[in-house]
């Protein structure tokens, strides 16, 4: 036989004696009671081979187990064997066990819980949440049987002749014979007569009577009366931790078994329920019998680091901007030095240029009056033709001299073409075709390689500014030049493809009259005239004129109004929304100076003086009630009031006169008897338009309008002409005066008109690029807000983490509760800043056609980085405080998840409510919120709206992350808080999910409303 074989047989007889061995010692251990020899138990190895057997039965009660109890309790267990294992694993110890084999001498198998009587007393705590732990009535503890081991601390064992199956999960056995206490390690609870292994982080000694209390310590259970033979047993209960807090490894200690506590070492802390010390973090002090590590040294010195940083930051921001404002401000002035500089260059070499033609020209009609056989005459047209002169009068020439001129044309072409031109004439030639286009030559000194071109790529604040200085000087010599075009340069000029032309807009209106849906009262009344291209045109008229009307008419914003009349855009019959790319509507708001008084703001803001009047060209003025009393030329608007006999008094304002004579507050001098009220049938009169047969027959009331219509913002004293409703009528008509003007407003929100300009515009990620850069600026600008931003969020975390503490029995949920109304109210507050502050410039940039998008997308993202910081800036303090056993990684992530959430619903706040109204929600939702969220769900209604509540998900997060660090001897105190709050270890996912989702649909919602709720 091979040496192979051999070991093969060895082997397989090794096995097999193995197992005959075992087998025998499973039998020896059920038939050693009935025998009485116990001096097996005493062989050390003998008896830690019986202790593995015992073990391996035990540990096969977890498959089991899991098949009924695995459902019931998967929303507080993950991994079920995990968890199993990390609760009843002894494999490391096995020194319990081998105790109480020896105490029962090796009966502990007919003792031990089979697998129907543990899941009995595990369903009892999902079937009963509420209840005190008590039992119901079993086969061997009922009104009828009652022994001894169904006290608490207490087991029986099963008869002799009775085969006892542990992995039986249907049949309880008849247990109540050879009654005794239960073993160290074991909890026997009241009610049943078997014995349950103590899980894992648990101490579990005998019990020993307090004669003075009659209480057995450490655990809480008393004698029963009547029975002088019952003794104290050993532990009685396994429940949550405030029904059996005695049977948990106290604070401050471990036990690395269930029969044995250790005191915590020094440098090391020990929670409650451990099993090993832990060791402390450097700086973080840790006496002996410590509970947690003191963390509060790292919490102080980021207190201390992030304080001082942001007060730097408060402090010195603006000494950063003033700097940086003080750098560009030189560059700007280098630049423009540079340009100006550049711009002289550019005028003396013109004049030296305009020279050297002159001088050439009349050499070369001095070479062709000598070489000519016949003397010319000089003709003035003749050095306008060679010297391209522009003039300002006609260019159009007599026809007496066009011979004289086409001959002399001849005879200088012939010439130049014998003679090459000169070098000087050649490199003029060259620099005027392309002035750029010389290299190394500056035309301000004629030094070379001085004129360095500037490269595509702007580099520094001095080029671009250089660069922007440049092209306006070009421009504005351009424009010089164009004031003198001669006829030839005109058409050379309009069939130029390289001069970009913008296209001119001559609005006129004919008959113009908004009359108000709802009321028929009318707010203009045949205003005609026009707005010309190139020239200023002032809107002026006292209070209730109608000019914000008129200018909302022509810009095609006037809602609620029926329209007559018509409004010509250069002459055709089209939206002024197609033109939206090249017309600016600049609303008519009250934006004040903060820092001015009332007078101060009204002469800045109100008052129009002499010199500004003088500025405009064109004047069109506007009585109550809508009506035009003058439309033209600024310079003939005091011409034609003289010639009503409305004469200026001397050091008197023009535009205060007219407006006080058209407000009845002045009455007009001279011999004129005209009254204010009747301008408007004047200027009608004066420019031969219709006059309506109303105004016609009732020129003494026209300032209250025509046809019984009353202007505006008046009443009617007498009440002519108005109906009496009733106040239902009233109230109805209301109603539906509020509908047709949102429909109004709807529509020109989302109308879309076919653009006739043909202007190049940036694209929506273009805007969002420059977007991103402008809110950048404005939020370093707000350095100092932001900063004290991040130092209230400090003191909140240091503060609620100082006086708040992460309590075991609810895993966190009080500090976490805390925690989502502090973070939710700070962040709402700070980002409703981002469109409450700037709803008036969007309003006026969206009339101009930017991409709402890209505007709302660019302040979303700069926000982000508050996203990521502020949840960082408040768990720095939070978390070190706290010390709780979930990771900084999860609690940060919730965090994060929910600060993006509450600032979607910020900014849907701040879209859709005034400031004052959207702060007030800011403040109220989180607090109303989290009530809700976290009252008890006794109904089905309160379930829903809780699931609507984001707290409720938030909260769920952090106590779900922070109940799976607690296992072993918490895994019933976990299943049972998870219970009552109704969360599930599983959701972890979703709940994260969800914050997003809120937060993404209500940035949705927030955009589609600042879409719709535009300005009222």
């Amino acid at each position: 036989m091979s040496l192979e074989n051999k070991l093969e047989t060895f082997t397989s007889w090794t096995t097999l004696s193995l197992a005959i061995v075992i087998l025998c010692l499973v039998q020896l251990v059920r038939c050693q009671d009935a025998t009485g020899d116990t001096n097996q138990f005493d062989n050390p190895e003998t008896l830690a081979l019986i202790t593995r057997v015992v073990y391996g039965r035990l540990s096969n009660l977890s498959a089991v187990i899991q098949k009924d109890v695995g459902n019931q309790s998967s929303f507080c267990i993950k991994d079920w064997d995990a968890d199993w294992d990390r609760a009843f694993d002894f494999s490391s110890n096995l020194d319990f066990l081998s105790s109480c084999i020896q105490k029962t001498n090796g009966d502990i198998t007919r003792r031990v819980c089979t697998a129907a009587e543990m899941k009995f007393y595990l369903n009892s705590f999902f079937e009963n949440p509420g209840s005190e732990n008590y039992l119901k009535p079993n086969k061997n503890c009922n009104l009828t049987s009652w022994v001894s081991g169904c006290e608490p601390g207490w087991a029986c064992s099963v008869n002799s002749n009775q085969q006892v199956n542990l992995n039986d999960a249907k049949v309880i056995p008849a247990r109540t014979l050879n009654c005794q206490a239960c073993c160290e390690g074991f909890f026997c609870p009241d009610g049943i007569t078997c014995m349950i292994p103590c899980p894992l982080g648990s101490y579990c000694p005998l019990a020993k009577l307090n004669k003075t209390t009659g209480v057995c310590e450490p655990y809480l259970y008393q004698l029963p009366p009547g029975q002088p033979n019952h003794t104290c047993g050993g532990a009685n209960i396994w429940a949550d931790v405030g029904s059996s807090s005695e049977l948990f490894c106290s604070a401050g200690s471990f036990c690395p078994t269930t029969t044995r506590r250790n005191t915590c070492s020094s440098g090391n802390y020990c929670r409650m329920g451990s099993t090993s010390e832990k060791s402390c973090f450097k700086l973080s002090s840790c006496n002996p019998n410590s509970a947690k590590q003191n963390m509060q040294a790292y919490g102080i010195m980021l207190l201390a680091a992030l304080s001082t940083l942001l007060l730097i930051i408060y402090n010195c921001s603006d000494q950063v901007l003033t700097t940086r404002e003080r750098r560009l401000a030189k560059s700007r002035e280098a630049a423009a030095r540079s340009a100006r500089e550049t711009a002289t260059a550019r005028q003396k070499w013109k004049t030296a240029k305009d020279a050297a033609k002159k001088h050439a020209s009349g050499l070369q009609a001095h070479l062709s009056r000598t070489f000519s056989r016949k003397k010319d005459f000089t003709h003035p047209e003749k050095l306008k033709i060679l010297d391209q002169v522009k003039s300002d009068d006609d260019p159009i020439q007599h026809p007496s001299t066009s011979g004289s001129v086409a001959f002399l044309s001849s005879r200088v072409t012939s010439v130049e073409k014998k003679t090459e031109p000169s070098d000087l004439l050649r490199i003029m030639q060259e620099i005027e075709d392309d002035p750029d286009g010389c290299q190394g030559f500056n035309v301000g000194t004629g030094d070379k390689n001085m004129n360095i071109p500037v490269p595509k790529g702007k580099q520094t604040h001095t080029q671009i500014f250089s660069y922007a200085y440049s092209q306006l000087e070009k421009e504005k010599a351009q424009q010089e030049d164009n004031e003198k075009l001669t006829f030839s340069g005109i058409v050379k000029l309009a069939t130029n493809a390289e001069i970009r032309k913008r296209p001119l807009l001559e609005i006129s209106f004919k008959n113009l009259t908004l009359t108000l849906k709802a009321k028929n009262k009318h707010l203009l009344r045949c205003v005609t005239g026009e707005i010309k291209p190139g020239r200023i045109t002032a809107v002026m008229g006292p209070s209730g004129a109608g000019k914000t009307t008129f200018l909302s008419a022509v810009a095609g914003k006037a809602i609620g109004c029926k329209m007559t009349g018509l409004i010509l855009i250069n002459g055709k019959n089209e939206s002024i929304h197609s033109y939206k790319k090249i017309v600016g509507f600049v609303p008519q708001d009250d934006v004040v100076h903060g820092n001015l008084t009332v007078e101060e703001n009204l002469w800045f803001s109100a008052k129009c003086s002499y010199a500004l009047f003088k500025m405009f060209d064109d004047l069109i003025l506007l009585a109550k009630g809508g009506l035009t009393v003058y439309q033209g030329p600024v310079k003939k608007v005091e011409e034609y009031f003289t010639g009503l006999g409305i004469n200026i008094p001397e050091r008197v304002n023009p535009p205060d006169h007219f407006i006080d004579i058209l407000e009845g507050i002045v009455v007009p001098a001279g011999s004129s008897r005209v009254s204010y009220k009747d301008l408007p049938v004047r200027w009608m009169l004066h420019n031969l338009y219709s006059v309506p047969l109303d105004m016609q027959q009732n020129n003494a009331a026209l300032s209250r309008s025509s046809m019984d219509v009353i202007p505006a913002n008046e009443t009617n004293p007498s009440g002519a002409g108005m109906e009496d409703h009733s106040f239902a009528r009233e109230i109805w008509q209301g109603m539906k005066s509020n509908v047709v003007l949102q429909r109004d407003k709807l529509h020109l929100n989302f109308l879309r008109s076919k653009d006739l300009t043909n202007r190049r515009t940036p694209g929506a990620f273009q805007q969002y690029r420059y977007f991103l850069g402008r809110v950048g600026k404005q939020r370093l600008r707000e350095a100092r807000i932001l900063a004290m931003d991040y130092l209230i969020l400090l003191l909140a975390g240091a503060c609620l983490g100082s006086l708040v503490k992460v309590k075991d029995q609810s895993f966190g949920a009080d500090a976490y509760t805390y925690t989502i109304i502090a973070v939710s109210l700070l962040c709402k507050i700070a980002a409703l800043r981002s469109f409450s502050l700037d709803k008036l410039h969007y309003w006026r940039e969206s009339a101009s056609g930017i991409s709402s998008l890209a505007y709302f997308l660019s302040k979303d993202t700069i926000d982000h980085f508050n996203t990521v910081i502020k949840p960082a800036v408040y768990l720095s303090m939070f978390y070190f405080f706290t010390n709780p056993r979930s990771s900084f990684a999860d609690n940060y992530i919730v965090l994060f998840c929910l600060v993006y959430c509450v600032t979607g619903i910020a900014y849907s706040l701040a879209i859709v409510f005034e400031p004052g109204t959207a702060q007030l929600c800011s403040v109220l939702l989180p607090v109303v919120l989290t009530l809700i969220a976290t009252q008890p769900k006794d109904s089905e209604f309160m379930k829903i709206l809780a699931n609507l509540c984001y707290p409720k998900w938030a909260l769920e997060a952090f106590v779900t992350a922070n109940a799976e660090r607690y296992y072993g001897v918490w895994l019933i105190t976990r299943c049972g808080s998870l219970l009552k709050s109704g969360y599930n270890v599983h959701d972890w996912h979703l709940c994260i999910a969800i914050l997003v989702s809120i937060g993404l649909v209500c940035r949705v919602i927030a955009f589609i409303c600042m879409l719709i709720f535009q300005k009222k």
